[in-house]
């Protein structure tokens, strides 16, 4: 489902068999390029990662840690919008490699804090001092304003897919409909109003990291 399938008639005169604005077709080829990007990112920061011991999502936990600072599981799961399993495989291993440790919880008995260890900062920054060099090289033609505006337009669409994962712009719909449904007698009822699931199965490894451990 796109973000802006339920928009497409509105710009139409509101019929629904208009042709795609401009705009429509833009964010079309922004979404088109996401999941391919990711892709290639993840074979890029694997690639790097080969001879450390580290997976792409291990790296992903190691940047958040650094980050976010100690987090719990739960924490880090909601923080890299994925389900909590794979995050705590990563912590499992990473804890084996030596980069993470578990701390007591003053919030909380039975959720411990997983925090960097001297090792695991050690290698985030060297990662991150790698990829900013390899950054700063390959990216080098592109203005400081069009990164911010890439963010900006990320950050909307996350938003954006976020709310379509968890069903809450539905829910802000039939919020905003309520009253005239009600007032019709009407079920109001045309097919896209159920519950989904709030199963969230965004990308697991950051889409801007691509790098190799060091002191």
């Amino acid at each position: 489902m796109s973000v802006i399938e339920g928009d497409a008639g509105e710009h139409a005169g509101g019929d629904g068999a208009g042709e795609p604005t401009a705009t429509e077709d833009l964010l079309y080829d922004v979404i088109r390029r996401l999941w391919p990007l990711h892709r290639t990112v993840v074979r890029a920061v694997e690639r790097e990662l080969a001879d450390t011991g580290m997976t792409a999502g291990e790296h992903a936990l190691l940047d958040a840690l650094h980050t976010e600072g100690p987090r719990t599981v739960p924490q880090l799961a909601r923080t890299m919008g994925l389900d909590r399993q794979p995050v705590q495989r990563w912590v499992n291993h990473a804890a084996e490699l030596g980069l993470v440790v578990t701390a007591p919880n003053p919030a909380h008995r039975r959720s411990s804090l997983i925090r960097l260890t001297t090792e695991g900062t050690a290698a985030i920054r060297g990662i991150q001092r790698f990829e900013s060099t390899e950054l700063r090289q390959r990216l080098a033609d592109l203005p400081a304003e069009d990164v911010r505006t890439a963010l900006h337009v990320l950050d909307r669409l996350g938003e954006e897919f976020r709310h379509l994962a968890n069903g809450s712009r539905v829910q802000r719909e039939e919020t905003d409909s309520q009253g005239s449904r009600d007032s019709r007698g009407s079920e109001g009822s045309n097919g896209s109003n159920g519950n989904p699931e709030g199963h969230d199965s965004r990308p697991t490894a950051p889409l801007m990291h691509k790098g190799r451990s060091g002191a």
